[in-house]
């Protein structure tokens, strides 16, 4: 608890700095170099993250500052995301920001008037219809294709179905063509049995890189026939090795949707193929996922390099039994995969804990991963006030060549994102919660959740 009161302490700074640099007409801040941040056009993915880092700030603190800060943004500059057809990532930047402020209403932990509660719900409306809309069928379900087109499932978008599951519980149905309406919550789980079918291995062989927990960035379809041709990557080093920020959208993203599916009634999960094969098919990825995390993708002190299959790992070759070193010369680490999955790790420890599973190994897991990350004397918080990062050693794309390398390194060090910073915020406020005895924190607000309809379409 106190590092966590620290982590929040030092956050409210960073949050000030980039609302008093930051130039909108830039676009969306995306990751530090030598400590400012920086846009990179590719898609506007990470503006969501930075107005909901002030709403997590508001949630941790009650500092209203912060939620006027989150709330003013995110109506001034986030209604585009709400239409916008050509990204996978609405459950980033509507989930963090319009889902945030909805939460936080619905937890009554400021002022919400009746309206101002109905216009969120609109928005969250619109953005899982819009998400879910970004279809590609297959012959047993389908998936919401990525920004690479309709042949692309990305692992990330397992953490977008969020979007989905907000508009369903909100009780949004799709329109297609002559009024045809489409169920948000048979297309959440059709994604997430593709995720799992396509994405994560589980060493039954079905190639010779096939190690139970593993994770592909990329299943790559032939659209006309709807058949699978093969795994690919846009960020990791290669098709057959663990892009371990991919890895960690997979431990949060099943974990999150284990939470959610069990507040939706029997009977609203009989179209989508019944509670006990939808339950077991997000338990055996979940699983499968947390033990590569833990067993094969992270260092000792449960920090990952940013590809278990990094070439320059030969030259680390105890890499795995010794605490990660963001300052070696040979492959970067991720320390925004690290954050993203120990949240992962303690939701699914809490998820088996009320079935009554020991679940000490993963709850340990997380706590450590962020009991590392969040050491004021460690290398990986910022405690630099004129550093706008909040987690440093966080890594873009390696592959591409965007993270910045300082003078005298061949590897990126010291660099923050925005993904990394509002996780660790997200993290730090979850484990902060429960050892409050507070709220289970949850994006569907869960302890406020009204009783499931049985006749929800």
């Amino acid at each position: 608890m106190p590092k966590i009161t620290r982590v929040f302490e030092l956050s409210a700074a960073k949050i000030r700095s980039i609302e008093q640099t930051w130039r909108p007409d830039d676009g969306a801040p995306v990751f530090t170099i030598q400590g400012r941040y920086q846009t990179r056009g590719w898609t506007e993915w990470t503006q969501g993250f930075q107005f909901g880092s002030a709403l997590l700030q508001f949630d941790a603190t009650g500092d209203r500052e912060f939620l006027d800060l989150g709330r003013s943004r995110t109506l001034d500059r986030m209604s585009s995301h709400l239409t916008h057809m050509g990204v996978h990532d609405h459950g980033f930047n509507n989930v963090s920001t319009f889902g945030n402020l909805w939460r936080l209403a619905v937890e009554e932990r400021y002022d919400a008037n009746d309206w101002e509660l109905r216009f969120y719900e609109l928005a969250l409306k619109v953005s899982g219809a819009v998400q879910a809309r970004r279809w590609t069928p297959l012959p047993d379900g389908g998936f919401i294709h990525s920004f690479n087109g309709p042949h692309s499932l990305f692992v990330d978008t397992i953490r977008s179905l969020r979007a989905l599951a907000l508009a369903f519980i909100l009780g949004q149905t799709l329109r297609e063509e002559q009024d045809a309406g489409v169920n948000l919550l048979v297309r959440l789980v059709q994604h997430a049995h593709a995720t799992a079918r396509y994405n994560i291995y589980f060493g039954n062989g079905r190639d010779r890189y096939d190690v139970r927990g593993r994770t592909a960035h990329e299943s790559m379809f032939n659209v006309e026939s709807g058949t699978y041709r093969g795994p690919s990557t846009q960020q990791g080093y290669s098709p057959f090795s663990t892009w371990t920020r991919g890895l960690a959208w997979a431990v949060l993203g099943f974990a999150e949707q284990l939470e959610f599916l069990d507040v939706v009634p029997d009977s609203a999960l009989q179209p989508c193929g019944g509670r006990e094969f939808v339950e077991a098919m997000l338990l055996e990825a979940a699983h499968a996922t947390c033990d590569h995390y833990i067993a094969a993708a992270s260092a000792a002190d449960g920090i990952p390099y940013w590809d278990t299959g990094a070439p320059g790992l030969t030259s680390l070759p105890d890499w795995r039994t010794r605490p990660a070193d963001p300052f070696n010369d040979r492959e970067p680490v991720d320390s925004s995969a690290a954050v993203i999955a120990a949240q992962g790790l303690l939701r699914v420890a809490h998820f088996l804990a009320r079935r009554g599973e020991d679940t000490s190994r993963y709850e340990q897991a997380g706590l450590a991963i962020l009991d590392t990350l969040f050491d004021d004397t460690g290398p990986y918080l910022s405690t630099d006030p004129l550093h706008q990062g909040l987690l440093l050693h966080s890594v873009y794309h390696w592959p591409n060549g965007w993270d910045y390398v300082p003078p005298g390194a061949s590897t990126p060090r010291g660099e923050s994102s925005q993904w990394g910073d509002y996780h660790a915020r997200e993290a730090a406020l979850y484990v902060k919660r429960l050892a409050e005895h507070a709220p289970y924190l949850t994006f569907f607000a869960a302890e406020q959740l009204e009783p499931a309809n049985e006749d929800v379409s």
